[in-house]
């Protein structure tokens, strides 16, 4: 799929979401252009994974739209599971498959999805495993690698697709601060190799140094959105400059 760069990747329109009684998601607008880094930050519960989950309908949303490429994800004739394919999602908690080693891990979407001979999907995954620091892994089995090993694994994985879209949901989360730097490293390289990524995360410096756009939510609704410079250094919103105080102080 290609898009032209003045039309959006992903465009989001009047999102709600509830679980329960609890509205998660109230009205979320959101617009992600070819190429754009978009972070997005807030305190825990206010939304942020969710929003995330309803770009490639991980959760269905109860009312709005969800463009991909111009395709609304809602509407009935869709094929979510061939749009689907083009968004890769990197999870806190790695997702990968215990009881197979790292190349196996990289290759069964692309074989069983996507029909490419099993030579092919290896030399594909050994590139990005190599392109993450992990190639020399590639044999490995999953449970023998740390977390940060794994999250890199997990990023190859994705990549193995091709997609379009990168989503990252808190990837630092679960790793010790020490290699929390490795798996942002590998983001900055994406990003300068100018892949459209959407980043759930709590790293501010992350997010100052390497977001074309920050979303700012705040119970369930988009608060504030601005470049980095912006939210950063002028904040409009009270809620925003509250979040932001311990890393504005730095």
């Amino acid at each position: 799929m290609t898009d032209t760069l003045n039309e959006p990747m992903v465009r989001i329109e009047g999102l709600r979401k509830s679980f329960g009684s609890h509205e998660v998601l109230r009205n979320i607008d959101l617009t992600v252009m070819p190429g754009q880094v978009v972070t997005i930050i807030g305190a825990s519960g206010s939304g942020k994974s969710t929003l995330l989950r309803c770009i490639n309908l991980l959760e269905t949303p109860d009312a709005g739209h969800v463009w991909f490429h111009g395709k609304d994800l809602a509407a009935e004739h869709v094929d979510v599971n061939r749009l689907r394919e083009s968004i890769g999602m990197v999870f806190q908690g790695f997702n990968l498959f215990n009881n197979m080693n790292v190349l196996d891990n990289c290759t069964l979407a692309p074989v069983t999805l996507k029909k490419m001979n099993k030579q092919e999907a290896e030399r594909t995954a050994l590139a990005h495993l190599e392109s993450v620091g992990m190639g020399e892994f590639a044999h490995a089995h999953v449970s023998t690698l740390s977390g940060g090993q794994k999250q890199r694994v997990a990023i190859a994985r994705a990549l193995c697709m091709n997609p379009d879209l990168m989503l990252f949901d808190e990837p630092t989360s679960a790793l010790d601060p020490e290699i929390v730097g490795e798996v942002l490293e590998v983001m900055r390289a994406l990003a300068r190799e100018g892949m459209t990524m959407v980043v759930v995360t709590h790293e501010m410096a992350f997010a100052k140094s390497v977001s074309d756009e920050v979303v700012f939510m705040d119970e369930g609704i988009i608060a504030e959105k601005g470049s980095p410079q912006k939210i950063f250094t002028a904040p409009e919103h009270a809620r925003t400059r509250e979040f932001l105080a311990r890393y504005l102080d730095d």
